[in-house]
């Protein structure tokens, strides 16, 4: 049970609403997430804004998700883990031992993808502060500083939704449960 209010459109406050709308129109359900986030409309939109501009980055969809779910992994937010889980199963067609690598935070056979996921990681535990031997193996992997930002950015994103998930105790939607 969710420990803050999980708004519909109709709940939703005045301020948030639209955006409540939107979201479940394109999604063909509401998440939950959004639900959580427009109890303060400041923070849905910093979500959604944000998130806009996540998808605007260098870095490719998939990897945009190798950042998504790792952090969602880590900051043990099974919501972000099962949405994020269906997206990259369902639009992107990423492939499943790819998926349940990031899942389990294990090492994963695309090199580039393991130098994105271990940077992804350091970033988190280290609160930035990555070491050299990781951030080289990052730029060796073919990524560029704008890229170190970006994957902060995404973790920035992530970090929102996690948080405000595991405060909240977001329930699964039914439609992401299969993914979870």
């Amino acid at each position: 049970m969710s420990r803050l209010t999980i708004h519909s459109v109709e709940t939703a406050p005045e301020e948030a609403r639209e955006r409540v709308a939107n979201a479940e129109k394109a999604n063909g359900f509401l998440p939950n997430l959004i639900g959580v986030l427009a109890n303060a409309p400041t923070a849905l939109e910093t979500y959604q804004v944000v998130g806009g501009i996540n998808a605007r980055t260098g870095l490719t969809p998939e990897e945009r998700e190798v950042v998504q779910i790792t952090a969602a992994t880590l900051n043990g937010c099974a919501f972000c883990v099962a949405g994020h889980t269906a997206l990259s199963r369902k639009k992107l067609r990423m492939p499943e031992p790819v998926i349940e690598a990031l899942r389990e935070t294990r090492a994963l056979e695309d090199t580039k993808l393991n130098a994105l996921a271990q940077f992804t990681i350091a970033v988190i535990k280290n609160k930035g502060n990555v070491d050299n031997a990781t951030f080289q193996a990052f730029r060796d992997a073919g990524y560029t500083d704008a890229n170190a930002l970006e994957t902060v950015l995404g973790v920035s994103l992530a970090t929102l939704c996690n948080y405000a998930n595991n405060l909240a105790h977001t329930p699964i939607n039914q439609e992401l449960l299969p993914h979870a």
